[in-house]
């Protein structure tokens, strides 16, 4: 038996440890997988800057996927929730392509990637879309409008539909 799942309204599936994410049409939440950590940022300007994908071998490897999909959100638009405290992060610059120096912050308990901060564009913070705890927003505020280092796109993967594609050396945020 299948169920369809109506993705034009807001939808919290049961994904991870925590039960108490939310949205309006202003902002909302994002939660790693354990519950620990909780972030509040905007679904719109001026504190939302923009969604997109990257391709990279940064993002690939350290998302442990092919690509990451990303929300960038102004730092003064940024509250952490709960569990700033619970944050351990990792900075380098080796495998940047531009060699500015970035920083992840993940929870120590589960190990989400809850964000990463490039010594490039001071003052943003680069979200994970899974993070989001309302499912409807992947697929309306969230959507990425961009994707990046498609040179390093995997051959299966076709791109994000109806989204600006850029080369290496071409940053969106």
């Amino acid at each position: 038996m299948t169920s369809t799942i109506d993705k034009s309204k807001s939808y919290f599936p049961l994904a991870g440890g925590a039960n108490d994410g939310w949205s309006n049409e202003e902002e909302a939440t994002a939660t790693c997988f354990c519950g620990a950590v909780q972030l509040k940022f905007p679904t719109q300007g001026p504190g939302f800057v923009n969604a997109f994908i990257c391709n990279c071998p940064d993002c690939r490897k350290i998302t442990a996927s092919m690509f990451a999909s990303n929300f960038v959100i102004a730092d003064d638009h940024l509250t952490h929730i709960r569990g700033q405290s619970n944050l351990t992060k990792f900075s380098q610059a080796k495998t940047i392509a531009s060699g500015s120096t970035m920083t992840d912050y993940f929870c120590q308990t589960c190990g989400t990637l809850m964000y990463r901060v490039s010594s490039r564009w001071p003052g943003l913070s680069v979200l994970r879309i899974g993070t989001v705890d309302d499912f409807h927003l992947h697929e309306t505020k969230l959507k990425p409008t961009v994707e990046q280092f498609i040179e390093h796109r995997v051959g299966w993967f076709s791109g994000g539909v109806g989204v600006e594609e850029k080369v290496e050396g071409h940053y969106h945020f």
